[in-house]
């Protein structure tokens, strides 16, 4: 076995795909229960505000920012008993809240995104996209993890937003990621991509399905590949992840090894082909002659259909 560690460019595939430019120091070991109001009480602290699934979004000077001092969110009307302490970045405190104005009550100044659309639009630089996916998944989590899973008390956010606690039979929580494997199964000359019936018109992607529990990450690239596809996999190697707060997900793409080529597709796909690395190159540049296109280059499906692509 050749051991490649060293080998491996100094950036790595992760850093290029959507929602994964956090630069936020989390210090998730070292905070106190009070340590999300101690943030608010600091003049450098700014916060990100949420509702419904959409970041508010502040124009200035032509540019829009996700961030707003304590003197700006009186008027967005924040849930600060809910809020949560991101992190720190080298300016102070970053912390996201839920933002309790309607809105349609919202100033000219301000506009409610959704999540997608600011990552695919490039409305805030990468490290603030990163920070959004960061709040939207706690802050998604939270809202669904009111009530203690053992005893069904109600529970109370702790650590700043990094643990709930049950003052009834002292049970702690903590935030929870769903891993979902994304995998692009390939021969040395053709990839195998499939449709759902949700996807854009003309859009294919690579395969994606959640990892169950006892099971590796190789194993449910294996499973769900078989499961949708029909395609047995032999080798299977991991390429880059991808934060996917919708809610709180992690996709860890693959590329997947098929030792089959005859395709048997699963109820849950609307399509599913092998495509030549031709083929793959014009979808890429957006001109394939069916006009079938590839995910946006938002998405860490796109990056594992380039890297295979080009390689």
């Amino acid at each position: 076995m050749t051991f490649r560690l060293f080998d491996a460019p100094e950036r790595e595939a992760s850093q290029f795909v959507g929602f994964a430019g956090n630069l936020i120091d989390r210090q998730s070991e070292n905070r106190s229960d009070d340590s999300a109001s101690k943030a608010l009480a600091d003049p450098a602290a700014r916060l990100m505000l949420v509702r419904d699934g959409r970041l508010f979004l502040k124009l200035t000077e032509g540019a829009f920012d996700g961030y707003f001092s304590t003197d700006e969110i009186p008027a967005f009307q924040p849930v600060l008993d809910q809020a949560i302490l991101l992190g720190f970045s080298e300016t102070g405190p970053v912390l996201a809240a839920p933002a309790g104005l309607d809105i349609e009550q919202l100033p000219e100044t301000v506009k409610a995104i959704d999540y997608r659309s600011v990552n695919m639009q490039g409305l805030i630089d990468q490290s603030a996209v990163g920070a959004m996916a960061q709040a939207a998944a706690l802050l998604a989590w939270h809202s669904t993890h009111r009530f203690c899973g053992r005893c069904g008390h109600e529970t109370e956010m702790r650590a700043g937003g990094y643990k709930r606690h049950c003052p009834n039979c002292n049970a702690e929580h903590f935030p929870r990621t769903d891993p979902v494997a994304i995998m692009l199964t390939v021969t040395p000359e053709k990839c195998l991509l499939g449709r759902s019936k949700h996807f854009a018109p003309g859009m294919y992607s690579a395969l994606a399905g959640f990892i169950e529990p006892g099971e590796t990450i190789e194993a449910a690239v294996r499973r769900e590949t078989l499961e949708e596809a029909g395609i047995r996999l032999g080798r299977v190697v991991y390429h880059a992840s991808q934060p996917w707060p919708f809610p709180y997900s992690l996709m860890i793409g693959c590329f997947g090894e098929a030792l089959n080529e005859d395709i048997r597709i699963d109820a849950e796909l609307e399509d599913c082909r092998w495509f030549s690395r031709d083929e793959v190159r014009d979808m890429l540049a957006g001109n394939h002659a069916g006009g079938i296109l590839v995910p946006p280059k938002s998405a860490i499906a796109h990056h594992l259909i380039k890297a295979w692509a080009e390689s």
